[in-house]
Parts: C-alpha cells; structure tokens; sequence
C-alpha cells in the first residue's frame, strides 16, 4: 500500500513538474507579446466598438460581381472571457436594392448552451445549438479572448508547424471549438484565425478573421482592424473605434425567458400541390420558397430547387407523386442566389438535369464539385456528375402537351441571372424575385412590365417563386403603390 501511495505521489509530482510543450510555450510567448500571461488572465471582460461593412453572401448581381453590402454604423461586443458570455448590438443599413426593411437593428448574444435573439419588439428567441457554436467560433476569433481561453488547462494545444516568417498551432478550448492560430515568427503577434464550418451552399469553409493595425490599451495588445471571411468570400471588414477591458458592467447573462424556452426544433417541411394549370402545379407548403412542376408528354420538368437540400429533396419527392408513371428529368434553376440554388446538389444527386441561364454554370460547377464532409449531404455520399443545359438569351420547351418559354431577365438592377418561364396557353408568368406580394416596396418593380413588354408577353397570372399567385393587373397595381426604395 505504501509502495502505490508514493508511485501515486510521484506520478503527480512528475506530472505537474511536465516541461510545456512546444506548441503551449508560442502560446506563452503570445501572450508575453499581447501584455503578459497573467495580465489576460485577469481580465474580466472584453469590449469593441466599431463600424465596417458587412457583404451579403450568395445576393450579388452575378456570381463574379462584388457582393452586396450591409454598412454597419454601430457596432458593440461585449464577451466575459471565462465563461464566453456574448451580447452583440449592431445596426446596419443595406447600401444595395433591397425590399425589406433598409435599416436593421440586431441584437444576439449566448450564455453557455442557450443562444437568443432580441428583437426590436422586445421578444426574445431562443437559437439552434449550431448558432451557439457558430457566435462562439466568432467571439474567438480575436487575439485576447482566443489566447485567454488557450491558457485554460483544460484546453489542447498542439501541431506547432513554422511557414516562412509565420508560425501556426492549433487550439480545442475548453468547450471543444477548434481555431488555428497563425502568428508573426519574429514578434509572436496573432496575425490571424481560423476555424472549419459547414456553409450548405459551399460545404467546407473556413471561416478566418486577419488582424491589424494593433494598439496599446491599458497595457494590452489589441487590434482596431478586424477582417473576417468565408472561403473566399468577405463576411465583415470592422473598423474599431474603441476597444476596452473590464469597463462593460453590462450583465451578459441570457434573459431569464430564454432558458424556460426549449432549443427550437427543426422545422417542419411541407410541400402543397395545387394545380394552377393544365398539368402545371404550384409547390407550395411550409416558408416561402416555392417550386413549380410541368407535365410534358413523356416526362416532368420542375421549376426552382430552392433554399436546401431537405426543402429541394421534399419537393421532388411531392414532384414525383403527382404523375408517377412520368420521370422527372429536367430542373431549371432561375438563377445563383444562395436561397434559390441551395437544392442544386440535392437536385444532382436526384439524376436531374439543370437548365439554368449561362452565366451560372460556372458557379454551379463549382458547388456541385466542393466537399461537404463535414456534414454530409446526399451528393457528398453517392457523387454523381452534374448535366447541366446553359440557355443564353432564350429557348422553348415544347412537345404536344405542354409549351414553356424561358427568357433572361433584361436590365434588371438587382437579378443579372435570371431565367423566367411563361406558359403562353395559360397567359402564365412563373418567375423568381422579380416580384413577391409580400414584399414591403418595389425598388426595381418596373423591370416585371419591362421585361413583359420586351418579350410581347400577354400576362394574365403571375405564379411565383415567393409570395402569393396574383393577376397581371393586381402585380401591377401593388408595385405601383409600394415600388419606392425610399
């Protein structure tokens, strides 16, 4: 027993008196170049404010054109750097076309395992447990909160790796996140971080905040220069005014209502069948993505595979109930926007054919090719290549059934990919935000008669992607009333 006891005592002895590893002592180092090891684990809480951009992933003109921007005027994050309590506020104006609301108010925070939303009414929403992980990735990915959490022992640090002038280690903090810390060789000065995301439209991304323009604060190391992106795509380029510690009293606790409420569930998916047309049916059901179905002779063709994979797989499966004994070869995908080809690869993996307008394909290929390991999708588990039809300016889908014409749209400020349908035996439009009724204005809502009269379309329904089906004459009415951008 004696003999257990002091192999037992030596053990612990040996274990505490273990060298740190190579990869821990850069993250010493770090620390020592931020303002001192024992300095950040002192703080309390961590603050910034600041104005930037924000650009509006998958929403610009065409898949090359430079993404549209949300200009954020007021920003402010406070972060208690020991538990990762976050309360975000930030006000942002759209600096594009835009039929909602110009100017948004955004306040989000989590709290632990509980992620809410505030919204401008005062209610609170509880979020999904990815947002959770997502909002914490995000927290961590500044020098003083990612090396304050590093410097946890229950954290793991490892895979010291050197590149040039740049050294790189990866962290898994104590709640499981892991960042990838990349570092100036010479200084020890966090230069920037990075950490791997499912996105549904481009799979595997990471996700990677660069770092500047550092300055002194109460003896501490900060950037006032925050450049975050997706990929290869800019998410938030934030200028700070103002970065503080311990001088936020704000209590960063979740609202006492968000923990009586449960996380919310996956929503259900529902996908209505109306026929609006001789052998045309409007799929409609749960959100506001719907799809529309064409019956041909010996075959169906599908309009939009929207939003994702669960939405898009739901409607082909409704598709293929309607006239089973005909196979769904064909969808057309209207244009690249990410809630409208969200379904693209769900569509691939169904054996479909895309019909989408020229300058898609390119982007297309693309989404079709990219890894979705980290979750995975039906396309990642059974590839198949992509068929795909590119239309320049127009073509016709005919046989002696069913006739559907699809057109680019024309000079249209905010849609530069866009394929719209028409049915000339039912004097049918079925068309993709070129209008919704629902929408609170019309900025770009002259370009529907436009295009109409361009084409010499005699309209008498329009059958949407989003909104509610509507005669010519009430479409033209309510842009006329709502079409101001003001």
């Amino acid at each position: 027993m004696k003999n257990t006891i002091g192999i037992i005592c030596l053990c612990v002895f040996l274990g505490g008196c273990a060298k740190p590893t190579p990869a821990l002592n850069i993250i010493n180092d770090v620390a020592d170049a931020l303002g001192g090891k024992a300095r950040i684990q002192q703080l309390k809480t961590l603050t910034i404010e600041g104005e930037g951009e924000a650009p509006n992933l998958g929403q610009n003109i065409t898949p090359d054109a430079p993404l549209p921007i949300w200009k954020v005027s007021a920003f402010h994050r406070t972060v208690d750097l020991a538990t990762l309590r976050t309360r975000v506020h930030q006000v942002r104006t759209a600096q594009f076309l835009f039929a909602g609301d110009l100017e948004q108010k955004l306040d989000q925070g989590i709290d632990g395992e509980f992620g809410y939303n505030v919204g401008a009414d005062g209610m609170v929403n509880r979020t999904a447990a990815s947002v959770v992980r997502d909002r914490r990735i995000d927290a961590l990915q500044h020098p003083i909160v990612l090396i304050r959490a590093a410097l946890d022992p229950k954290a793991k640090v490892e895979n010291l790796r050197q590149f040039n002038d740049t050294e790189q280690v990866d962290i898994t903090t104590a709640w499981g996140d892991a960042v990838t810390l990349t570092l100036d060789r010479a200084t020890k000065t966090p230069m920037r971080a990075s950490s791997m995301s499912e996105n549904p439209n481009l799979g595997d991304v990471a996700i990677e905040t660069s770092f500047g323009e550092y300055e002194t604060v109460n003896g501490l190391k900060m950037p006032k220069h925050l450049s975050t992106k997706i990929d290869k795509y800019p998410q938030f380029d934030l200028r700070v005014t103002r970065n503080a510690v311990d001088s936020d009293n704000a209590d960063l606790a979740a609202p006492a209502e968000v923990k009586n409420l449960s996380v919310p569930p996956t929503a259900a998916i529902t996908v209505t069948a109306k026929e609006v047309g001789k052998g045309i049916w409007w799929l409609a059901g749960s959100g506001n993505h719907r799809s529309i179905l064409f019956e041909f002779a010996d075959h169906l063709v599908l309009f939009e595979a929207p939003l994702n994979e669960a939405r898009t797989k739901a409607v082909i499966d409704t598709a293929r109930t309607l006239r089973p004994e005909k196979p769904l070869t064909h969808v057309i995908v209207s244009h690249h926007h990410f809630d409208h080809s969200g379904g693209l690869r769900a569509a691939v993996a169904e054996g479909l054919t895309v019909i989408t307008y020229r300058d898609n394909v390119s982007l297309f290929k693309e989404l079709v090719a990219r890894r979705h390991s980290l979750v995975p999708d039906a396309l990642e588990k059974n590839p198949k290549p992509l068929k795909i039809e590119p239309v320049d300016d127009e073509t016709t889908l005919k046989d002696n059934v069913m006739e559907v014409r699809l057109y680019h749209l024309k000079e249209n400020p905010r849609e530069g990919t866009n394929l719209f349908a028409y049915v000339p035996r039912d004097r049918m439009i079925i068309q993709a935000d070129m209008y919704d009724s629902s929408w609170i204005r019309h900025p770009w809502g002259d370009n529907f008669a436009y295009n109409a009269g361009l084409r010499k379309l005699n309209i008498a329904t329009d059958v949407p992607v989003h909104g509610e089906i509507q005669t010519y004459d009430e479409v033209l009415k309510t842009i006329a009333s709502k079409k101001s951008s003001d």
